[in-house]
């Protein structure tokens, strides 16, 4: 669900000087991604013959065997209907995850821009949360099933065992992971030259990335520091502010845009949520808040000593899209040079 911050596979967090050397070296290989990532995840997409399918490696490891340009699709993962969108395939998406009616309906996964923008509806729904439902799979006849982290890797193997249709997962784990999995999609889809720019777009944005945080260092530049914050529990026993700990994307993001974690020392994990005391003593230069999913601006005014905050009081707040920063997904990516530019006004980018 989209109100959820991705779940990346435990991975080892790098510095940030390492960081940027890896990217560097990649981008400069032309190959979008990080050596680790290529070395748990082997590139190679190759054709099986004349009959119309392809093998590919997913993001589980998995080889996994599926026909070409399927024009029925199912996503269960709102990360995984951008890229295809971006990559002109959003008439073979026949349905998507949704949470019950009880939890949103399509709502509870999608946000209203995502369902008018992708020309999304009610009836192609297939309720992936509180759990899983077959059937609706089935009722649509899909040729192939790709997955996000949101669904169960055991229910869809059994599903792909027991029905014969095959499930490709897409869950990054890296920020390099995701050009990867749009590599993946143009061999299933055949896009040609949209894919490759499309790749490229992505190795570019990273690239640029390295470059903009060399030059701050360079440059002596003071690294700022940022709260970016997904999600506000106004009061009670859970009051805080939901975030993003050491080896979480929201991490990577902040990496890549020269900023400094207030949260990236926390002993809580991925996704801590600070008290307002916590983001009141680390003091954050700026604060990047996302709304959707019942969250709004003002949702966030009530928050823990918000009204406290030296960034609030002196007006470096921003609020932007949730799922900018909680969708591993393209548009990620090319969320960074606005993030980066939220944190240092005066520096170009590229």
């Amino acid at each position: 669900m989209s109100l959820n911050p991705p779940h990346p596979s435990p991975r080892r967090t790098v510095s940030l000087t390492v960081l940027i050397v890896v990217i560097v070296l990649v981008a400069g290989a032309a190959v979008g991604t990080t050596a680790t990532y290529y070395a748990l995840h082997p590139r190679g997409t190759g054709s099986s013959g004349g009959n119309g399918t392809t093998t590919v490696i997913d993001d589980l490891g998995r080889s996994v065997t599926v026909p070409l340009h399927p024009t029925r699709v199912v996503v269960l993962g709102s990360s995984i209907v951008d890229s295809l969108v971006l990559l002109g395939l959003r008439a073979s998406i026949v349905g998507v995850d949704c949470s019950s009616s009880a939890f949103g309906g399509i709502l509870g996964d999608y946000t209203p821009a995502q369902v008018a923008e992708w020309n999304l509806s009610g009836g192609m729904c297939i309720t992936a949360y509180p759990a899983l439902d077959p059937p609706q799979i089935l009722n649509l006849s899909p040729q192939l099933i790709l997955a996000a982290s949101i669904v169960s890797e055991s229910a869809m193997e059994s599903f792909q065992a027991t029905y014969g249709i095959p499930v490709v997962f897409l869950a990054p784990s890296t920020i390099g992971g995701i050009t990867y999995d749009v590599q993946v999609l143009n061999a299933i889809f055949l896009t040609g030259s949209t894919g490759i720019h499309l790749v490229q777009k992505l190795q570019r944005t990273i690239q640029q990335s390295a470059g903009f945080v060399t030059n701050l260092t360079d440059n002596g530049t003071a690294l700022r520091s940022i709260l970016l914050t997904y999600y506000v529990v106004p009061s009670g026993g859970y009051a805080g502010y939901s975030t993003f700990g050491p080896g979480s994307f929201g991490q990577s993001l902040i990496d890549l845009a020269g900023g400094v974690n207030i949260a990236g020392g926390t002993d809580q994990g991925q996704y801590p949520s600070l008290s307002g005391g916590q983001v009141l003593s680390a003091n954050p230069s700026v604060i990047v808040a996302g709304y959707g999913f019942g969250v709004t601006n003002s949702t966030y005014a009530t928050g823990p000593d918000w009204s406290s905050l030296p960034a609030v009081i002196h007006g470096n707040v921003s609020y932007v899209d949730v799922t900018l920063m909680t969708e591993a997904d393209p548009s990620m990516v090319f969320w960074i040079p606005t993030l980066a530019h939220l944190l240092y006004p005066g520096v170009p980018f590229a």
